[in-house]
This record gives C-alpha cells, structure tokens and sequence, in this order.
C-alpha cells in the first residue's frame, strides 16, 4: 500500500545513508522501502521492522541493483535514494548508470546526497497521493488498458498506488485499511490523500461506504454496467473524463445513508425493484448491459404481486398496499423507480421515497411511464397511485416479507429502517452537476 522508495548506496556511503535514514525514520515508515541485502540489513539492525515494510533484493554484486532497475521500469518505485563517492560513480556496485538509467526512461526522481534525499522526500511526502482501488473483472473492457490509461491521465499530478480487488476479500475491507493508513500519516503531515474507486456500482458503493464521515475524497472511475453513481452525480462515464474530473479536484459533499446496518449511497428497492435486480444476470448484464435491467423489468411487472406494507416516519404509522417502494439517496433518470418527485437530491438530507400502489398490470404500465415523464422532465408526478415523499428516516415493514436490494445487492432483511446521513461523503463531482 505505502509509496516505494529504493534506497542504495555505495560502500563508503552506507553509514552515511543510515544516518539520513534514522533522522527521517518517522515518515519514512510510511513509505514501502526497497532495497539490496547489503543495504537492507544496516536498516533491520537499526529499525523496529514492526513499523517498516521493507523488501529485500539481492546483494547489489550478485543483481540486486538489476532486481531493483526492473521495479523502477515496471513503475513499482516513486523514488530512489542513491548515496554515492563521485570518483566510483562509474565503476563500484551498486551500479549507479543503471538505476540512473532506468529512473531516466520511467521519469522517477532520484537523490545523491542527504540534501537532495531530503528534498525528494518532502516533495513526495507533500504530494497527492491517490489509493486506487481496481475492479479488474468489472466491465466489458480490458483491464490492463483500462489501468494503463487511468495512470497514464492521473500521474504525474498524483500519485497513484493501484490495490486491486480479489473475490475473497471485500473492498470495503481493503478501503477501511487504506483509511486507517492515511490517518497515521496524517500525525506526520505527510500531505493530502484521496481514494479512488474503479469498478462497477457495486465495487464504488463499498468503497463509498467505509468513506463515510472520513472527511477523505472519494474519487470514482466508472467501469461497470449502470454506473448508476456516477450518472447520477454527472461523473463522466468514459475512463478519460472520469480521471480529469478527479484532477479537476471540484469536490462535493453529498449525503449518504444506512438500512438497517448496511452502508447506502445509492438507492434500496423493496418489492418490484429487488426483483428487477435479482433477475439481471451478470452474464445478461455482460450481453445487453443496461437493457438487461430492462428486459429483467419487464418480466418483473408481469411477475410482481401486492404485498402489504406498515411505514414508520416521524412516529406516524400507516399502512398501504404496494408492489414497489424505493429509497434513494443518489439515483440516475434511469432509475425509475426512483423518480416519483422529479429528481433526486444528493445534498438536502433527506431521502426520496417513491410508492407505487397499482393494483394491476395496467396500472403498473401507466405508473412507469408517469415515473420516465417525472424523470425526463424533472417534475414530480401526479398519479393517484404513486405516492411520493422526502424523509430523513423511515422504517418499512413488509407482509409477507419481500425481498431487498441495496445499492444493486441483494439482501433479506424485515422491517428495514433506513436513515439519511446529512453530508457523509466527499465526492469528486463537476461544479455544474449540483
């Protein structure tokens, strides 16, 4: 996760460089140190290795300058710290035209003494440093391009540590890490951080999740099928616009929320909009993309029953007779069942509640195409049977029990309560979308 840095130094230079290292020992724990076994050594004897992560190459004499070149070609190292005698510059191991060389290709600073060491070192300490989290099977596109251009528009104006995503490990789990991170670095004003998700909903939504109240800046690659996040907030769509948008560096602090215990920036469907979901396959998604949601709901309306529900707001109780309720915090036009008033508002802290209560195929029909008109046009609707309403909080409980997706995952859970969380998340965002 920390920043790489190679540190080398020639044999009359290596307690000099120990000395340096000693004096900045405190940020440079928060750095990954890579360096040859000669080199590597003098730091384990005199650092606490539980506060370092430090990877060992070979001895400088047996390739381990040429282990490290390679780490600096493949774009694994930020920078390097070479210590070196002027009159052995050329010819004594480790060999400095080398990693000079393969610094030059990849564009990576490297120092020579403890002042420029010392400079390196605040410049990368002080930069924006950006924790990329990587969805590689998310989208149709081909992942290694797909990274290879997101690192190529980011840097060099940030930073980028790229921590991909693996099926056992929840990259909600993989941010929170990064977060615990970044507030140690924060003792040691190490500079500005932000994260980044690239993925599908469902990998920004985690993401998104473990961010809230961090006061850290989420910034959002889109990869996936909806995207709903992103259009939602006006983030462009395209890998390119996104990352600019993140250069940008517009940001915006919008609400989020929870049900029950589960974190929520999108939107939760009980009813008509879970099954929707459920019945979009990943392998329709990867044929039809989003008109797989489509074809899924038309299905759905043919398939979905009545079910009874009770709603708990400001401890008033009512109850209804429903086939669909929809929370939303942040949902695109295409989300239709969220679009009941018109719009939904990212910032005012409350959440946008839609409830339909057709009774039949018709009806529901009609219902859905009021909820596009609402959409399109950004007024609410003004069906009889389409009940709109903004709340901060509201609990929902459903007979018999029906199923529950949030943010595009599926869940059972009833009753299911859901609360607004008035300005939780700091987003990247155009200025003009909000």
């Amino acid at each position: 996760m920390p920043s790489t840095l190679g540190i080398l130094a020639q044999p009359t230079q290596v307690d000099h460089v120990l000395t340096w290292l000693s004096k900045h020992q405190r940020v440079l724990t928060h750095f990954q140190i890579m360096a040859p076994a000669e080199m590597a050594q003098g730091i384990e004897q005199g650092w606490d290795l539980a506060q370092i992560d430090l990877i060992t190459l070979r001895d400088s004499s047996l390739g381990g300058d040429i282990e490290l070149a390679a780490h600096i070609l493949a774009g694994d190292v930020a920078g390097v710290l070479f210590f070196t005698e002027p009159e052995a510059i050329a010819t004594a191991f480790p060999s400095f035209p080398l990693v000079l060389r393969a610094c030059q290709i990849q564009g990576i600073p490297i120092a020579l003494n403890d002042i420029s060491a010392t400079l390196l070192l605040r410049g990368i300490a002080e930069s924006q440093i950006a924790y990329l989290i990587f969805n590689p099977v998310a989208g149709q596109g081909n992942p290694n391009t797909d990274l290879a251009l997101i690192k190529d528009v980011l840097e060099p104006q940030i930073m980028v540590n790229v921590i991909m995503t693996k099926p056992d490990l929840d990259p909600a789990d993989q941010a929170r890490e990064i977060i615990e991170h970044i507030h140690s670095k924060n003792e040691h004003d190490m500079g500005r951080s932000l994260i980044i998700a690239s993925g599908g909903d469902g990998t920004v939504s985690a993401v998104a999740g473990a961010t809230m109240n961090t006061g850290i800046p989420l910034g959002v690659i889109p990869r996936g099928t909806a995207n709903a996040f992103s259009v939602g907030l006006g983030i462009p769509t395209n890998l390119r616009g996104a990352c600019e948008t993140i250069l940008a560096g517009n940001t915006h602090i919008i609400d989020a929320a929870r049900c029950n215990d589960v974190p929520m920036i999108l939107l939760a469907g009980v009813g008509f909009e879970a099954g929707m979901v459920d019945g979009a396959s990943r392998q329709l998604k990867n044929e039809l993309g989003n008109l797989a949601y489509v074809l899924s709901g038309v299905r759905q309306l043919a398939a979905a029953e009545p079910f009874e529900a009770t709603l708990e707001i400001d401890g008033e109780v009512s109850t209804v007779t429903t086939n669909a309720i929809t929370v939303a915090n942040v949902a695109p036009p295409t989300s239709v069942l969220a679009q009941g008033l018109g719009a939904v508002i990212p910032d005012d802290g409350l959440l946008e509640v839609t409830i339909s209560i057709s009774t039949t195929r018709l009806q529901g029909i009609n219902a859905m195409a009021s909820l596009m008109a609402a959409a399109a046009w950004g007024n609410p609707t003004q069906r009889d049977d389409i009940t709109c309403l903004r709340t901060n909080r509201i609990k929902v409980t459903t007979n018999p029990p029906q199923k529950l997706v949030i943010d595009g995952e599926i869940l059972e859970a009833n009753p299911v309560e859901f609360e607004c969380l008035p300005q939780a998340l700091t987003v990247f965002a155009p200025l003009k979308t909000l």
